[in-house]
């Protein structure tokens, strides 16, 4: 008998719903690797056409069309003041009009000291509208490193902003730059020192009339648009060439969060860092929405100012976002019109008490770095993934990225007996490595060919290919989510045994009265490898129950990842971008002639942690008692 159309119907229906739950099993991530994919491919479009013609579009091209299509809309919010985009193009236009007239052309290089204010933006578009490359200086820099960092970039001159401490920086290494002929200017109102020239009268009384575009013609998307220091913790920081190309590819980064023209972005990290600048500034650029700004981040006034500013979105890193759980509670927490959060570093016990507590709908952690040619953007929502590898966004990515087995005691990776890299197992930490193309360039650092070298890995699957070293310890799991494990340097070796310093703290943030925690190996005399020892912030007005956090150590760690030492403290020091700083801990080990904080050992026979004192100190540095 002929089928009837409804049956038909039925048919047609009955067979995709068995091909989409066989997929389902078969692909689960099927939906989130095409949803991932299409953002990601619109982007892409856009990239490239703003890169193939010549000169290419770049992110002041982009800044000006904005000025064209909305020149009375906000495009900055700082504290009580509001910028238009006419307001930012007229004050960059007059910076570029006063430093033409000094003389400065399209491939000359500036150093920029300056804090975050406005005054930040309008110097870098109005340097940027001549082609000239700017070095951004890390504020907090002082002394020898300040002096390195502007002499890499071969600053012909250098911009100090009125930010504290800034001009009494400058003073430090003042007789420096002067033996090398550097001309300074000094923004704010206050008087400069002989030596150093006043800047903001002569920018005021600037003509305010359009560059032209000639002027910075010339420029390609491998060229530097800025010098961007690595925030680093040991030696001197390294001046990671920020292109032009990359900067267009991180106004993208937002898209992620759905970001729309009617935006507000509120930014609070030091806009010298590749994650204020090349992530906030550059999207709200490209999509025409405003950035709020904060001269720095505040906990405890952070969602006061995003009311105030009404932020629809917000970027943060490091251990911002935990720092904003452990404020006391407020009945308004969830009284706010932020809907995303973007940026990265952000644990995952973290993850969903702050969803939770502040109402934000949707997490966006991505993974990178200033120099690297790797992007990662995890669109799931999956609490603490930093991304996916699936096979579908492997094949068709322009870096697919591997993870490599690797010899945590050298931070090398193994290779076979041809001489080739060994591909980690799932679950398995490893080195992750993405290769070098004309696609994803890694253009290193300014300055050292061999610092650049040791970021770049030769032959890792065949003869000749050339791939970027990481250097961070990542997993992936079944389902094909990434997470960061370590940083090969922070992972030790005890009892011959690897341990992760963040999987350890993610343990210990789990203990009743633990505000902040930062996991480290130090030397112990006569011992191999290093013991794990933790700095700890109690919170305030909690007893601290020894006993009890030894038995919650025990039921969650192996016996040689649980930390021998533990050191209380009252604060936890950190970079500017909210990166715990471990060096002048391991420095001071657990000596208590060099620390003041209270100092505990692990005694496995009482199952508990007892003081440490000069006594017991000298009895471990002995080798008389047992570890």
């Amino acid at each position: 008998m002929k089928p009837t159309r409804g049956g038909a119907l039925y048919a047609a229906v009955g067979g995709v719903s068995t091909a989409l739950a066989a997929t389902k099993v078969l692909y689960p991530s099927l939906w989130q690797d095409l949803r991932y994919l299409w953002i990601s491919n619109r982007a892409s479009k856009r990239i490239s056409k703003y890169l193939s013609v010549e000169p290419p579009i770049t992110i002041v091209d982009r800044f000006l069309h904005q000025v064209q299509l909305q020149p009375d809309k906000p495009f900055l919010l700082f504290e009580n003041e509001v910028y238009t985009y006419k307001d930012m193009d007229v004050m960059s236009n007059k910076v570029a009009n006063y430093f033409r007239g000094e003389g400065y052309r399209c491939g000359d290089t500036v150093a920029m000291l300056i804090s975050n204010e406005p005054a930040f933006i309008w110097t870098f578009l109005g340097l940027a509208k001549l082609g000239v490359k700017m070095a951004f200086l890390n504020t907090n820099l002082r002394t020898r490193a300040l002096l390195h960092c502007f002499n890499v970039a071969e600053a012909k001159a250098l911009i100090v902003g009125q930010g504290p401490g800034l001009l009494e920086a400058t003073l430090t290494i003042l007789p420096h730059l002067q033996e090398q002929g550097v001309t300074i200017w000094l923004q704010g109102d206050a008087h400069p020192p002989e030596g150093i020239l006043p800047l903001d009268g002569k920018i005021e009384t600037s003509s305010a009339q359009p560059i032209p575009f000639k002027l910075r013609s010339s420029v390609s998307g491998n060229d530097a648009l800025a010098y961007i220091n690595t925030s680093g913790t040991t030696g001197l920081p390294k001046a990671a060439i920020y292109s032009y190309e990359k900067a267009t590819k991180a106004s993208f980064m937002f898209s992620f969060a759905g970001i729309r023209s009617s935006d507000v972005v509120y930014v609070v990290t030091p806009l010298y860092h590749s994650s204020a600048f090349g992530v906030g500034f550059t999207s709200v650029v490209e999509h025409g929405a405003t950035m709020a700004l904060a001269k720095k981040f505040s906990a405890s006034h952070y969602w006061d100012d995003c009311r105030k500013h009404n932020a629809t979105l917000i970027l943060y890193i490091g251990e911002m976002l935990r720092y904003l759980c452990v404020q006391p509670k407020r009945s308004n927490d969830r009284d706010h019109k932020v809907r995303a959060a973007l940026g990265n570093g952000l644990a995952s016990d973290v993850w969903q008490d702050f969803q939770d507590r502040f109402g934000i709908g949707r997490i966006v952690e991505f993974y990178g770095a200033t120099e690297s040619n790797i992007r990662l953007m995890n669109i799931t929502g999956k609490a603490g993934s930093v991304g996916m590898i699936s096979p579908l966004i492997q094949n068709t990515s322009a870096c697919p990225l591997y993870i490599l087995k690797v010899d945590l005691e050298t931070g090398q990776p193994i290779r076979d007996d041809h001489g080739f890299c060994v591909k980690a197992q799932t679950g398995e930490p490893g080195l992750m490595i993405c290769p070098i193309s004309k696609a994803v360039p890694f253009q290193g650092y300014k300055g050292n060919k061999d610092l650049t070298e040791k970021k770049v890995l030769r032959d890792v699957f065949r003869k000749g290919d050339v791939y970027f070293d990481t250097g961070d310890l990542m997993k992936v799991d079944k389902d094909y989510h990434v997470y960061f494990v370590d940083r090969l340097g922070d992972t030790f070796r005890w009892k011959s045994e690897n341990v992760a310093t963040t999987e350890v703290a993610q343990v210990l943030y789990d203990m009743q009265g633990v505000d902040e925690v930062n996991v480290y190996g130090v030397k112990v005399p006569g011992a191999d490898g290093r013991a794990g020892m933790a700095a700890i912030v109690v919170s305030a007005g909690t007893p601290v129950d020894l006993t009890r956090w030894y038995a919650h150590i025990a039921s969650r760690l192996p016996s040689y990842a649980r930390p021998l030492f533990l050191r209380l403290t009252t604060e936890i020091s950190v970079t500017r971008t909210l990166k715990q700083q471990k060096m002048q801990l391991v420095k001071e080990g657990f000596d208590p002639t060099l620390i003041r904080d209270p100092l505990y050992l692990r005694d496995d026979a009482q199952k508990t942690y007892v003081p440490l004192d000069l006594d017991l100190y000298r009895r471990i540095a002995l080798g008389k008692a047992k570890l």
